[in-house]
């Protein structure tokens, strides 16, 4: 008899786990990602499983190639495309924030920056998680849903990239310090200042993007399967 307490296991919990374990890096570029092995990890038929996967590569989360699925190998020429994007539009949502916010907008900004500044030496992850959560909050400023949208596209793009820009050198610190700046055009309403800086904060995370790309083109890791426990 099936517990009543036990979550339920379809498409929809099997592509939130697997979207999950995607993002937060988990299963790297290359990651080989089979049905079978799939139904058999959570107990279920490949109707289920079938479904999750084609909603992960709608989502661009996994890419089909001659021997099945896998997770997106990095595509620098891509990657450096989807910055260039991202530095135009992080500039217009931090113009549109700073026209548009709100008190409670200001208030979400402040307590995201004062959690991040608390971390005591964050992991990647946690980097990646906390830097998007404060953007996302800066995207929501603006009150315009479109370019939230086409924002939050762009970063999901970015997760198949080498390790987070963020754990480069003081990068953690002087990314923090410029959320802070941001945050005050933001709340002095100066539209100019915000996407100024904006556009600055993303210029150096190209910067160190490229980098990145430079010392991960000198290695070749080995691709892993992602049914595994």
């Amino acid at each position: 008899m099936t517990d009543a307490t036990t979550p339920r296991v379809d498409g929809e919990s099997i592509f939130q786990t697997l979207r999950s374990e995607i993002l937060s890096g988990m299963h790297p570029p290359g990651t080989a990602v089979r049905e079978t092995s799939l139904a058999e990890r959570f107990g279920v038929s490949r109707t289920p499983v079938r479904e999750a996967l084609s909603r992960l590569q709608q989502e661009r989360l996994l890419e089909r190639v001659a021997r099945g699925l896998q997770v997106p190998q990095v595509d620098p020429q891509q990657v450096i495309q989807i910055y260039d994007m991202r530095i135009l539009l992080e500039e217009e949502a931090a113009r549109q924030a700073a026209r548009a916010r709100q008190f409670p907008d200001l208030m979400r900004l402040e307590a995201l920056l004062q959690r991040d500044r608390q971390l005591q030496e964050p992991d990647d992850y946690t980097r990646i998680t906390t830097n998007l959560e404060f953007h996302a909050a800066v995207w929501n400023c603006a009150h315009n849903p479109v370019l939230r949208d086409l924002l939050e596209r762009l970063s999901t793009h970015l997760i198949h990239t080498p390790r987070s820009t963020l754990s480069t050198g003081n990068r953690w610190a002087e990314s923090l310090d410029e959320h802070e700046a941001l945050l005050k055009a933001i709340e002095n309403q100066d539209s100019d200042a915000a996407g100024k800086i904006a556009r600055e904060h993303m210029e150096t995370a190209r910067t160190l993007r490229l980098q990145l790309l430079r010392e991960t083109a000198l290695q070749n890791p080995l691709p892993r399967n992602v049914s595994r426990r």
